[in-house]
């Protein structure tokens, strides 16, 4: 056999592999199917594993020896190169082959044993002088790394020293290791410093930005990708980073969930990877859903929030398992004083009838209330410090995007009134200091399913605490046809009681206002302290006057309201007995007994049938007036 330098190369002939010698093959190499007609001597001299094989096969009588590689690293081509080194051809590493090679070098045992400056060496020296040092060159090491030899790259630890050497570098200024370099490209020299013509300028890259890495490792695949965030993790990378990290990694393998929850990365977006030569790893989407909702730190705020519900949509989408949207639910549930309305309008995906999935909310509601085992004990109707409570500042900002919310599924035909009642009741009572968002909610309600019976009306308008309306709420309740009339005598009542109750509280002003003024100095030479006290006294005493005549208006039209409800509650007791039946309109009653109705303020459409913060309904169109409806009269006690 000529010496090893002599071999011009091999060649392939259909499924062989020939090597351009002029002596005959003794051994042949089987691996994935594909055979190799080499010679035993510079295969012995270089690979452990074959030379075993052959001295125990010293007893057979074939004059060519068939061995057989099983589940090789890297396949055919792999063996190839490594059957070149063996024959003293170059091999070029590269950080694309010298995890391949690495693995195969440890497969075939060509250690220095069997040879000086053996594959498994060369390899080994160059996977730490030059991969580990470059961060370039651990993504690409990694990114190489295929799902069947994870194995045999765990048992060398490669895999574990690629995360651990990014980590560090994550954790340390970037600059120290002239990256990122795809921010500049070849404007940009290996010490970091700005070149202009190939001239180094000296100027240093002024750069704060903590995530310059997102894109980066964006190109892993879900399992490497996992790995790289528990050890940057384990490393002391901020929460913070990591789970923007992981953000950007989801929008880029989760089509429409940028739209979604609005993931923007400052300095992302805009970056080439031209000198990478890398392309998007193959994820499986609800794979990369299972995985990363592991992932995920403790974090609360909006954007988070926002990001969490865009998980949720892609899950529903997906069709992925319970229990991942379950652990979806419970984590936007514990922070759902963070979710915004035009997130939480989720369609439904299913064969549901209705247009949004209100099942979906009404779970994480319930995870809200049970996230803390505050809420329901410090939030009890009985306590009167609740303003003081952090979890009641919060349950507080729940109810308020659970009104919106409402306000805004009401529209939908199929929602059924059981599940509009269910979300309502969802909260505790004392969640609510008002209840206008809740009447506004049924008024578009009762606007869309005009087919309501007047007992299911009466049912519905049960959630609402009539003695919580506010005035303008209770003026426009009062002349609000959809209503029914038992519900209209209820807003007329307490209308009356909190008037009552705000004429009780100007009086007790007043009274406190009058008090006798104190003397003034007889000095003549008044200080300024004392001038400026006694034109306050002045000045109080002009408002007072003009407080006083409003009150006297107010004590009229009190008086008018109860002469008014007398009449109705006598009315109402007449209609009773005759068994007639009445008109549904508090106008028409009213028209009837010669009472005048509370007029309507001038602002209580917008006060009360619009949003008080932006949502998806620009505005909600003004009640229409009905047409004449009767009902059967029904003797009604309000007090």
């Amino acid at each position: 056999m000529p010496p090893a330098g002599k071999i011009s190369g091999f060649h392939r002939q259909e499924n062989d592999w020939f090597c351009n010698a002029n002596l005959p093959s003794d051994i042949t190499v089987v691996v994935d199917e594909v055979n190799f007609h080499l010679h035993k001597f510079p295969l012995i001299s270089r690979c452990g594993k074959i030379a075993t094989i052959v001295e125990e096969s010293q007893t057979t009588t074939d004059k060519i020896l068939t061995v057989t590689l099983q589940e090789f690293p890297g396949g055919a081509d792999t063996f190839l190169t490594a059957v070149k080194f063996c024959y003293g051809a170059r091999t070029e590493l590269t950080p694309k082959n010298i995890l391949i090679l690495y693995c195969a070098a440890d497969y075939l045992e060509m250690t220095n044993n069997y040879g000086e400056d053996n594959l498994l060496s060369k390899s080994e020296n160059y996977f730490h002088k030059h991969i580990l040092r470059h961060w370039k060159d651990c993504i690409l090491t990694l990114q190489s790394c295929k799902p069947v030899i994870i194995t045999r790259a765990d048992k060398l630890q490669i895999i574990n020293k690629c995360t651990n050497a990014l980590s560090v570098m994550i954790c340390t200024d970037p600059s120290l290791f002239g990256w990122p370099m795809m921010m500049y490209g070849s404007l940009q020299s290996p010490g970091g410093t700005i070149l202009w013509n190939g001239i180094n300028t000296g100027a240093k890259i002024q750069s704060n930005e903590s995530d310059w890495w997102f894109e980066d490792i964006s190109y892993l695949g879900v399992d490497l990708f996992e790995r790289l965030v528990l050890t940057m993790e384990a490393k002391g990378v901020r929460k913070e980073n990591i789970a923007r990290a992981i953000m950007y990694y989801c929008k880029k393998y989760l089509p429409g969930l940028d739209r979604w929850q609005g993931v923007v990365v400052q300095g992302g977006a805009s970056r080439a990877v031209a000198s990478f030569s890398m392309i998007p790893a193959n994820v499986d989407q609800s794979a990369l859903l299972k995985r990363v909702v592991k992932l995920l730190p403790e974090k609360k705020s909006k954007s988070f929030c926002r990001f969490l519900l865009g998980l949720l949509r892609v899950a529903l989408i997906l069709g992925v398992n319970d229990t991942c949207q379950d652990y979806l639910e419970r984590r936007i549930g514990a922070q759902l004083e963070l979710a915004s309305l035009d997130s939480l309008l989720i369609p439904s995906y299913s064969d549901l009838d209705t247009l949004y999935n209100s099942d979906c909310v009404e779970r994480m509601i319930g995870h809200f209330v049970s996230s803390e085992p505050s809420v329901d004990s410090a939030l009890s109707p009985s306590s009167f410090d609740l303003g003081a409570s952090p979890s009641f500042e919060r349950l507080k900002r729940v109810a308020k995007v659970v009104d919106n919310y409402l306000a805004e599924v009401a529209s939908d035909v199929n929602l059924k009134p059981g599940k509009i009642r269910s979300l309502a009741e969802a909260l505790p009572e004392s969640s609510r200091s008002l209840h206008d968002g809740l009447y506004r909610s049924l008024d578009i309600y009762f606007k869309e399913h005009s087919w309501l019976s007047d007992n299911d009306r009466e049912q519905l308008c049960s959630i609402i605490d009539f003695r919580k309306l506010s005035i303008d709420a209770c003026a426009h309740a009062s002349q609000n046809e959809r209503l029914p009339l038992r519900v209209l005598l209820q807003v007329l009542f307490f209308e009356q009681i909190q008037l009552k109750t705000a004429l009780a509280s100007c009086l007790n002003v007043f009274d406190a206002e009058n008090a006798p003024m104190p003397p003034l100095p007889a000095n003549p030479h008044e200080t300024g302290g004392e001038i400026v006290q006694r034109d306050r006294w002045v000045t109080v005493v002009r408002e007072n006057q003009g407080l006083k005549i409003d009150m006297e208006n107010m004590r009229s039209r009190v008086g008018e309201l109860e002469q008014e409800f007398v009449q109705i509650k006598e009315e109402m007791k007449r209609v009773s007995k005759s068994h007639s039946y009445i008109s549904s309109s508090p106008r028409f009653i009213a028209k009837g007994l010669g009472c005048k109705l509370l007029p309507r303020s001038s602002n209580v459409q917008q006060d009360i049938l619009e949003s008080s913060s932006p949502t998806p309904r620009a505005s909600v169109e003004r009640s229409r007036p009905s047409t004449c409806r009767h009902r059967h009269g029904k003797s009604f006690s309000l007090v």
